[in-house]
C-alpha cells in the first residue's frame, strides 16, 4: 500500500487537476485542492474524501492552516501558458515564482513526505539535439519557462532526506477535462477542424511534444507511488511524441474528416521543440499510452455530447479572455 494517502494539490482544480483529482479519489486516496476557483467549482466532483479549499497559494497563513497532516504535495498552480502570464507580468511573478519558495518551505515545515513540481518541457528553449534530456543545459525563452526553470533549482535546495522533491517536465497536454482549455495546440486543431471545417498551421514544419491528459494523470501517480530513493531530488520529461504542427492537423483532419481544409502559412516563428522522455521509462517505467488521436476523438465526443458549449468564443476555454476579464491582483 503506497504510504501517501493523504494528497494536497494546488490548482487542483485546473485543466490537469479536474482529471486528477477523480482519478486519485478513486485510488481511495484523501485530496484536498486548493485553488482560486476562477474557472468554478464544478469542475470537481461531490466526494467525501475531496476537501475544497478556495484560496491563493500567495497566502502564506493560509498555507500554514492548512498543510499540516498530508503526507505529499502536488503543485500543479500558476498562471499558465506566455500569453497568459504577460498579460501581467507581475501577477505572473508573484504567482510563478515569489511564492514558490514560502510554499516549499510551509510544506516541509508542516511534516510533508513528497513534494512533486509541475515544470514545463519548455524549459529547455530550442535545442537542435534530436534527444532533449534531463541533464541539457536549459535555455528557457520567455519569463514564463524562466521562472519554472528558478523553481526547479530553488525545489533542489530542499531535498532532504525527509523531504522528498521531484520535478516533471511535462509535455503540452491534450484533450478533455472538466476544465476544459481550448488554447493549446491539439485541442485548438480539434476544436477548429470540428466547427468551422478549416484549420490554419503557421509554418508547420515545427516540432511540439505533446501528452495525452490520461497520460498526465498516470505520471503524477507514478511520482506519488514511486520508491523514494527513485525519485528523490529528480527531474523527468514526460511526453508522447515530437510531432510536427502539420502532422498534428493532419491528425486532427483524419479524426474529423476530410472534407477540413487545411492551410499552410508561412511564419517567422519556426521554434521548434522537442523532447526525449525515456528517462522516466527506464526509471519508472512510465510510458505514454494514449495517442494525440485519442485526444482528438475525446474532444468530438465531448463537443457531440454538449459538454463544451460555445466552444468558439466562451472565455473559460480560454486562459487569456479569463485572465483579461478577471484582473487578478
Amino acid at each position: 500500500m503506497n504510504p501517501l494517502q493523504n494528497i494536497f494539490i494546488t490548482g487542483g482544480a485546473g485543466y490537469v487537476g479536474a482529471q486528477l483529482v477523480p482519478h486519485l479519489l478513486e485510488k481511495g486516496l484523501q485530496v484536498t485542492v486548493l485553488d482560486l476557483m476562477i474557472y468554478g467549482a464544478e469542475v470537481l466532483p461531490q466526494h467525501k474524501n475531496l476537501t475544497v479549499v478556495k484560496g491563493d497559494i500567495r497566502d502564506q497563513e493560509l498555507l500554514r492552516k492548512t498543510l499540516p497532516g498530508y503526507d505529499a504535495v502536488i503543485h500543479l498552480a500558476c498562471i499558465s501558458n506566455d500569453p497568459s502570464f504577460e498579460l501581467n507580468p507581475n501577477l505572473g511573478r508573484s504567482i510563478n515564482l515569489e511564492a514558490f519558495r514560502p510554499l516549499v518551505e510551509s510544506s516541509r515545515d508542516a511534516g510533508i513526505q513528497r513534494f512533486v513540481y509541475a515544470s514545463s518541457s519548455s524549459v529547455y528553449g530550442v535545442k537542435e539535439e534530436p534527444n532533449v534530456h534531463e541533464e541539457m543545459v536549459l535555455e528557457p525563452l520567455t519569463d514564463y519557462s524562466r521562472f519554472k526553470a528558478d523553481c526547479e533549482k530553488i525545489l533542489a535546495e530542499y531535498q532532504s532526506a525527509d523531504f522528498t522533491t521531484v520535478t516533471i517536465r511535462p509535455a503540452t497536454v491534450c484533450g478533455y477535462s472538466p476544465r476544459q482549455r481550448l488554447d493549446v495546440v491539439v485541442n485548438i486543431l480539434t476544436n477548429l477542424a470540428y466547427h468551422k471545417r478549416e484549420i490554419t498551421v503557421f509554418g508547420g514544419s515545427q516540432l511540439r511534444p505533446n501528452i495525452h491528459i490520461a497520460d498526465m494523470v498516470q505520471a503524477y501517480v507514478a511520482l506519488l507511488e514511486a520508491p523514494t530513493e527513485k525519485i528523490a531530488g529528480q527531474l523527468f520529461n514526460a511526453g508522447y511524441e515530437n510531432q510536427s504542427v502539420t502532422e498534428l492537423a493532419e491528425t486532427v483532419r483524419s479524426v474529423i474528416g476530410q472534407d477540413v481544409r487545411l492551410t499552410v502559412t508561412p511564419t517567422n516563428d519556426n521554434r521548434s521543440y522537442h523532447i526525449s522522455s525515456e528517462k522516466i521509462r527506464q526509471e519508472l517505467g512510465f510510458v505514454a499510452r494514449h495517442s494525440i488521436r485519442e485526444a482528438a476523438e475525446d474532444l468530438v465526443k465531448a463537443f457531440e455530447r454538449g459538454l463544451l458549449p460555445d466552444s468558439l468564443t466562451n472565455e473559460r476555454y480560454f486562459n487569456i479572455k479569463r485572465m483579461q476579464n478577471l484582473q487578478l491582483k
